[in-house]
Formats: structure tokens, sequence, C-alpha cells
């Protein structure tokens, strides 16, 4: 039979329970229920074991107000995430942030087991309605609740799930509808990256955006391209990793992180055109002229894209900086196509990520194999690759019937 550990003072040891030598404190050892080892501390023993107890009374506790159906929303929720051990740490966090921010502290303040379906149907319509949410962000919203209340359902905690259907109906009561992301036209990407080329302040820019327009690579994985993933032997880019801005901790601030591709998908390689090698010579001859930065980030080094300071771009400063080269070129665009008497070019309001669609609109346009196309882009379902061939080619169709209307075949 084991010998008995026992403390300083010769008092017998739990399982657990452990003096530790260097300050003779005690600590207890847990596994909690996503099977991450805990530990509590006290400076005796009477006080460890009074918290070994309150312990198991609180797991005990929360699982008895949770079968009796008397646990709120957030308990729920809580218990939904607990059982997600495979999310990435980004994705969680954003679930987390998302939750937090719209659900928490209203709706989620409510007995599960009291909700109903127009419960749920008035919240929703409360978030589009009086807080001006838009229906893209509404359904990251149905995307945690629904399956926090399918866990309850599961678990015969509630009977129905309360928010089927909801969404169906917001769709039918609400007026707002989703923002489809259209591609910019030939002479409007045309446009927007000759004003950058030749503008005295926004043509460093042009690396960037020639790489996000010639790659359709997202923007985390462009910002965290290095010149290791760089094959220019073959003119391949290796898509491995991404960089990725998110709130972490209580206080909710923000900060860059080395993450896998957003899906398994991702991780491709992307033929490197002409302009793209282009542009990776200039970041090339840049960094020997200026001199390079030892930015690390998780690990990782010699990124090709980093700002002035030495740091990482981060994302969102891309798209504000898109925002301002959007207004300065439509300001300048409206005078001198008034001078030069011809119709303006005016850009969209447009995203980073309108530059990725845009880039596959034009693969689209010159491609015909879908699943070359889901390749390069890096889609996980062929149904997304699909609907932007769909609008690439309808408007290739029309284009073909203005072309053969003026010809004289009658």
């Amino acid at each position: 039979m084991a010998k008995a550990r026992k403390d300083e003072r010769g008092r017998a040891l739990r399982k657990g329970e452990v003096q530790r030598a260097s300050d003779k404190r005690y600590m207890y050892t847990y596994t909690d229920p996503l099977g991450h080892r805990k530990f509590i501390y006290a400076n005796d023993l009477t006080t460890l074991r009074e918290k070994e107890k309150q312990l198991m009374k609180d797991q005990m506790d929360g699982l008895d107000i949770y079968v009796a159906g008397k646990a709120t929303v957030n308990d729920t929720f809580d218990r939904y995430m607990s059982t997600k051990c495979k999310l990435r740490e980004t994705t969680r966090s954003n679930y987390i942030y998302i939750y937090d921010r719209f659900v928490r502290h209203t709706f989620g303040r409510k007995k599960i087991a009291t909700v109903k379906y127009s419960d749920v149907l008035q919240f929703y319509l409360h978030l589009i309605n009086d807080d001006d949410l838009s229906l893209g962000t509404l359904d990251s919203v149905h995307t945690l609740l629904h399956p926090t209340f399918q866990l309850a359902v599961r678990d015969e905690i509630i009977r129905k799930n309360p928010s089927d259907g909801v969404m169906k109906e917001v769709n039918k009561e609400s007026d707002k509808t989703r923002g489809v992301r259209h591609a910019l036209s030939l002479a409007e990407q045309r446009s927007f990256m000759d004003y950058i080329a030749n503008h005295p302040v926004y043509y460093h820019w042009w690396p960037l955006f020639a790489v996000l327009l010639g790659t359709g690579g997202r923007i985390g994985e462009v910002l965290g391209l290095t010149w290791n993933d760089l094959d220019f032997d073959n003119r391949q880019i290796s898509i491995n990793h991404s960089v990725v801005y998110y709130p972490v901790g209580n206080d909710r601030k923000s900060t860059l992180k080395i993450s896998k591709p957003k899906t398994d998908a991702g991780i491709r390689m992307i033929p490197m055109l002409d302009v793209v090698y282009d542009a990776f010579q200039i970041m090339r001859e840049e960094q020997e002229e200026n001199g390079t930065y030892d930015t690390e980030l998780d690990g990782m080094k010699d990124f090709i894209f980093i700002n002035r300071y030495g740091s990482l771009q981060n994302p969102q400063s891309v798209n504000r900086t898109i925002k301002r080269i959007i207004s300065s070129h439509n300001s300048e665009e409206a005078i001198k196509a008034k001078r030069e008497r011809r119709e303006p070019i005016i850009l969209p309001d447009f995203s980073c990520h309108h530059l990725r669609h845009t880039f596959c609109t034009r693969l689209c346009e010159n491609e015909t194999n879908l699943k070359v196309i889901q390749d390069i882009m890096g889609h996980r379902n062929i149904e997304t690759t699909m609907d932007i061939y769909a609008e690439a080619t309808d408007q290739k169709k029309q284009e073909s019937f203005n072309n053969l209307s003026k010809l004289n075949i009658f």
C-alpha cells in the first residue's frame, strides 16, 4: 500500500493536496469541466479544505440550478461554450465578445425555461430597430443563441428551441436587407491603383494593395506574409497562417496574434502574378534601403508588410486608409473629369474584403474551372465560389449581348 503524503506537522494530505516546500503554503489541484488544470491556495490546511468544500458546492449548485431549469440564458451559454473544446482562441474570443456586447446584460439574464418564441423575436427586432444592428451582425448573435437553446433542449431542460424560425420572421418584418458585397469594376480597380501609384502621400501603400488585388488573400493572410512564405523561383506564395486582431482579457483590449487561416481550406499555394512579384520586389528594396526591423509575433519574424515604426500593419488601420484614399480620389476625380469633359469614375465605399472579392471576380471572368477558383481563394464551400462566379458571368453575359446588339446579323 502506498504511503500517505503528509505535511510538515504530520497530517495526512488528501488527493490533490500539496504543501509547497518553497513557502510552506498549501495547494489543491483539480481539473475543470474543460479538462484544464486549476489550483487553489491557502496559508493553512483548514482554510484550504474550506475552499475545497466551497468549490464542490459551487459545482454541484451550478448543476442543480441548470437541471432544475432555473438557469439563465447566460448560464446556459457559458455551459455551451465550455463544450466547445476545439474552438480556436480567436474564434472563442470573438464569440464571447459578441455575446457579452449584445446579449449578456439584457436578454441573457432571463431564465431559460421561461423564454418563448415571441421573447426571442422581440429581442431580435429590438436589436434591429432600436440598436440599429445590421442583419449580418444579428446573424452572428443568432448563431450563438440558437445552439445555446438547442443544448438546453438536448439536456431536456426545455422542450422546444424558442429561437427556431425567428430569423425567417425577422427577415419578413424588417425593412433592412443584407448588404451584397460587389466587386470593383475593372475601371474602378485601375483608377484606384493608378491614383495610389501617383499620389505623393499614398504611393507607399501601392505594394500592399497590389498584393491584395493580385492574390485574393484575406487581409490577415497578406499582412502575415513573411519572406519565407515566398518562392520566387517557382512564383508561388504559401498561405499557412494569418494575423488576427481581436479582443482579449477582461478589459477586452485588442491585440495582434498569429492564427491558422480561417478554414483548413485556407492553407494553400497561390500563383504569383507579375504585378505581385513586382510589389514584393519593391518591398524588398525598401527594406534593404531603410533597414529591417526585428519584429516578432508569436515566434514568427521577417514580415513583409510592416509600418514605419517597425510594427505589423493593423487590419483596421488598412481599412481606415482605404476610406481616406476613396475620399481623396473622388474629390479630385470629380474636378478632373469636369475639366476633361467626361464622366467621373467615382469609387464606392469598400473595404479590404472587397479587394478579395474583386480578385475572385476577375478570376471568374477568365477561368471556368470552379475547383481551381475555389482552391486559389481558399473557400471551404464550393457554394461561395459559385455565388461569385454566377455574379461575374452574369455581368459578362450582359456585356456579350450588348456587343451582339451592335452587330448587323439580321
